[in-house]
């Protein structure tokens, strides 16, 4: 059992670690894409664009000016990240080791559970087999 739960952790470890680093790849990929100052352009376009109409079904749950008022912080958010960060290199710098410090912090949890279960299953086996640890 302990070998199962150590090779389920070793595949989700591998699965969420070719994840972030094809997060990483396609991130850096898109951000080389723009091209300095095009960020300002496209906050220029995101407050261009036509709000859609909203379902009759969701009428009753979402007010068109929050629509609005999310439209203008987008807007306000990309106009502030081009005038602080105006080349994706720039942001690249930053969000590249950010993704690996979320990596971490759900590999850390993820080895720690299985390091619990490794226990709890030890101890079971250990109450169902009559067997006492050492020195206890």
């Amino acid at each position: 059992m302990k070998t199962l739960i150590w090779s389920l952790t070793a595949l989700l470890a591998a699965l969420w670690t070719g994840f972030i680093a094809a997060v990483h790849q396609l991130t850096g990929w898109l951000l080389s894409a723009i091209d300095t100052g095009s960020l300002q352009g496209a906050a220029g376009t995101v407050g261009g664009l036509a709000l859609p109409p909203v379902p009759a079904w969701l009428e009753p749950w979402i007010d068109t000016a929050s629509i609005a008022a999310l439209q203008s912080f987008v807007v306000s958010l990309v106009e502030w990240l081009g005038a602080v960060m105006p080349s994706g290199d720039a942001l690249m710098a930053w969000v590249g080791p950010l993704l690996w410090v979320g990596w971490g912090l759900v590999l850390v949890p993820m080895l720690a559970i299985a390091g619990l279960l490794h226990w709890l299953v030890g101890r079971t086996t250990a109450q169902q087999t009559g067997a006492r640890p050492v020195g206890a």
